[in-house]
């Protein structure tokens, strides 16, 4: 393996695809992926919250049945039940817990493919009102000319402005990157 950790990077998202692409071929032929998305979206909610749910997922210490044993609390406490659980018992039993986050990242972007949803994150340096977040949105439809899913992440870093990504296409109008833009335009001109 590559010290970088890419071979590891490029397992887990094989391992990752793989389960996620079977258990969304599943869903689909049970007509239940919505209902799966909102499993896994609940168990993916309990995992950030939660400092013990985490290391338990991602700890090796961990034997198989401890981890199953665990996740069937989890489970049972969270209501999540039929195939979302059986496919997070089965990550558990074959000591896969540690991929379940990117198979679950995995199983949404399936989904949204399906639905012809295109994912874009856009970065702001403070949360939107909710009138600026629709225009956002759908100045992001009117250009990918498709419901956009959007991942928004606040970074005060960018002091003002937007970066969004869309696809494989990226603009950043921060603040930032224009200060950088003028602060390097000054250098070359000493």
């Amino acid at each position: 393996m590559a010290q970088n950790g890419s071979e590891s990077g490029s397992l887990l998202g094989g391992v990752a695809g793989r389960y996620a692409s079977a258990l969304f071929e599943l869903a689909r032929e049970e007509r239940a992926v919505d209902a799966v998305s909102e499993g896994l979206d609940r168990f993916d909610a309990l995992l950030a919250e939660s400092a013990d749910l985490q290391r338990l997922v991602k700890s090796p210490v961990f034997s198989a049945e401890d981890q199953v044993k665990a996740i069937e609390a989890v489970l049972a406490r969270a209501g999540i039940q039929g195939l979302p659980a059986n496919f997070i018992r089965l990550a558990a039993a074959n000591r896969r817990l540690f991929v379940l986050p990117n198979m679950i990242r995995a199983f949404r972007r399936l989904v949204r493919a399906s639905k012809g949803i295109v994912q874009a994150e856009v970065r702001l340096a403070e949360t939107p009102s909710d009138a600026v977040l629709e225009e956002i949105k759908a100045s992001l439809r009117d250009v990918a000319r498709a419901e956009v899913d959007v991942d928004l992440r606040i970074d005060p870093a960018l002091i003002g402005g937007i970066v969004v990504k869309l696809g494989s296409r990226m603009v950043d109008a921060s603040l930032r990157t224009k200060l950088n833009s003028i602060r390097l335009a000054m250098r070359d001109a000493r």
